[in-house]
């Protein structure tokens, strides 16, 4: 086992690291308090390689690996997780998709787009009655020859109003069941196409998360990813490396909380000294620590098994399962570490508390992670 970094892949944890620190932090907690989507932020990550990490320079893309992708994203959901699921959803569900799967035309018109920030991708799977059962698809694309009616409703987009381009899961032959599902490349501006009112979420207020409705949407055949049918292995596929993204932002917000209430521990004074020094608190620093070691250790596995080519289901869900229950652990720690200051939101830690519970839930709830790592494991 080798557990050192390159030197690369230590550049490229630097840069995010001063991204974050530099760019991301001021304005965090206003973007949370109003839900303002982080344009400027958005597309500065565009600029610096953050929206297209892992995709071939060929399409304009970093070509890192994903040992790098999870470095990255680690640093910057330190600071500020609305930002860091912007940059997962691109870089994990739209563009490795895109270029695992998608033609050379598609790749041409879109991905070169994508991994720059000149376009933000969006994901399209949940529905009303489709979320971790996702072969229910109630999204309709009748096929008509050269193109698809697109019909439907879709919920809890990522990326819903600032993307521009959707990658959206429909059923096209219901008697097929999930073999009968399509991905289809839907444009912002198709005829059709509403994107419906903003969520007012607990947590990652700085994302935009919205539903969309179509209705007699047209797509182009060309638009189809894969051969007819292949939807619902493209989502699985996709999702199966979106969990390492959610994975390492849920580590990136421990490791936020934890680094927090290290400092404030110092600082902080009670019955005379600092309250670093009462065994109390050190006890919860060391089990942060610890639990944080083994998420990124998890992590970095799942990211490892994924740049080696090697099945990724199980190690991926595990990450994600662990890191998010890390996640969720250490926030809540953190504002109990801080105390009454805690609870205010100038110190951060009840941002990450809130914005930790959503990596037990999207992109594949911890049931269902325990469900991919169960059947993985009893083959």
């Amino acid at each position: 086992m080798n557990f050192q970094l390159t030197e690369e892949q230590l550049a490229v944890q630097a840069a995010a690291r001063d991204f974050a620190q530099n760019e991301l932090w001021a304005g965090v907690i206003e973007r949370d308090e109003h839900q303002k989507f982080p344009a400027e932020q958005v597309k500065k990550m565009g600029e610096l390689g953050f929206l297209g990490m892992m995709v071939s320079p060929e399409y304009g893309g970093g070509g890192m690996d994903t040992v790098s992708y999870v470095l990255a994203m680690e640093e910057i959901s330190k600071v500020d997780a609305s930002c860091s699921v912007i940059m997962s959803v691109n870089n994990s569900l739209v563009c490795w998709g895109l270029e695992k799967y998608g033609t050379e035309e598609q790749k041409q018109k879109y991905l070169t787009k994508l991994t720059t920030g000149e376009m933000i991708g969006a994901f399209c799977l949940s529905e009303p009655e489709a979320g971790s059962d996702a072969t229910m698809q109630r999204t309709t694309a009748e096929d008509k020859g050269d193109h698809y009616l697109l019909n439907g409703t879709k919920n809890w987009i990522t990326n819903g109003s600032s993307a521009s381009v959707y990658l959206v899961i429909a059923q096209t032959n219901p008697e097929l069941k999930h073999r009968g599902i399509n991905a289809l490349i839907v444009e912002r501006d198709t005829p059709g196409f509403v994107v419906g009112p903003k969520e007012n979420k607990l947590g990652i207020r700085g994302s935009d998360t919205h539903s969309l409705m179509f209705t007699d949407v047209k797509v182009p055949k060309e638009n189809r990813i894969g051969e007819d049918g292949f939807g619902f292995k493209f989502a699985m596929q996709v999702l199966a490396g979106g969990r390492i993204g959610i994975a390492s932002q849920a580590l990136g917000i421990a490791s936020g909380a934890y680094e927090l209430s290290v400092k404030y521990s110092k600082e902080r004074k009670a019955f005379g000294v600092p309250i670093s020094q009462h065994q109390a608190i050190q006890f919860k620093l060391a089990d942060m620590a610890t639990n944080i070691d083994a998420a990124r250790l998890l992590c970095l596995q799942a990211a490892h098994d994924k740049d080696a080519h090697r099945d990724y289901a199980k190690s991926g869900a595990m990450a994600k399962l662990f890191a998010s229950k890390v996640a969720m652990d250490t926030a809540v720690e953190a504002v109990q570490v801080h105390g009454g200051y805690g609870f205010v939101k100038e110190f951060h830690v009840e941002r990450m508390m809130r914005d930790a519970k959503i990596t037990q839930i999207y992109e594949g709830t911890s049931e269902i992670q325990k469900i991919v790592i169960s059947r993985e494991i009893l083959k």
